[in-house]
């Protein structure tokens, strides 16, 4: 009789088991790696984006901005998701901008002197990341893709990489 109670205890605890480590410890496994693979790549996203902001202060202006962001699109970051910042799913924008004489503040920059030339130097300049969806685990647990929001750097103008003596510029 002894042996017979014994037998059935330790099937119990076999399933307790089971139940603990399907319904507690596996769902927390893969909680952790979903967040740190999103801490990641929120890091990942924020240097890039001052990484962006550097080298546009450091060379010439272009309205578009173009030559900012095809330096970015070829300079992403080793991450989960990188294609999404090369492809152009994950939008990156330029914006520059001088200051206004009267208040002082800043007002979006244009120039008549033409792009890539000591006399069209801004102040300022921000660079963003728009548009990317985190979506590691979500397909395969049919959930939605998580939303990141903008991420935006603000740098001041340093010289856009113009040698105003030559009257040259960095593209």
């Amino acid at each position: 009789m002894r042996l017979r109670r014994r037998k059935s205890q330790s099937g119990q605890a076999l399933v307790e088991y089971a139940i603990t480590f399907a319904g507690i410890l596996v769902p927390m496994t893969f909680m952790i790696i979903f967040t740190a693979q999103l801490l990641w790549i929120w890091h990942s996203i924020v240097d890039f984006t001052r990484d962006g902001a550097r080298y546009a202060t450091t060379h010439c202006w272009q309205a578009s901005g173009e030559n900012v962001v095809a330096y970015m699109r070829t300079h992403v970051p080793i991450m989960i998701d990188m294609d999404q910042f090369q492809n152009g799913q994950a939008e990156i924008t330029v914006k520059y901008f001088s200051r206004d004489p009267d208040t002082g503040g800043l007002v979006d920059f244009t120039c008549d002197g033409g792009e890539c030339s000591a006399d069209c130097i801004p102040a300022a300049v921000t660079v963003s990341v728009a548009n990317y969806q985190f979506t590691r685990f979500m397909n395969v647990l049919g959930l939605p893709p998580v939303a990141l929001p903008d991420f935006r750097t603000s740098m001041p103008i340093e010289g856009a990489g113009c040698d105003p003596e030559q009257n040259t510029c960095l593209p």
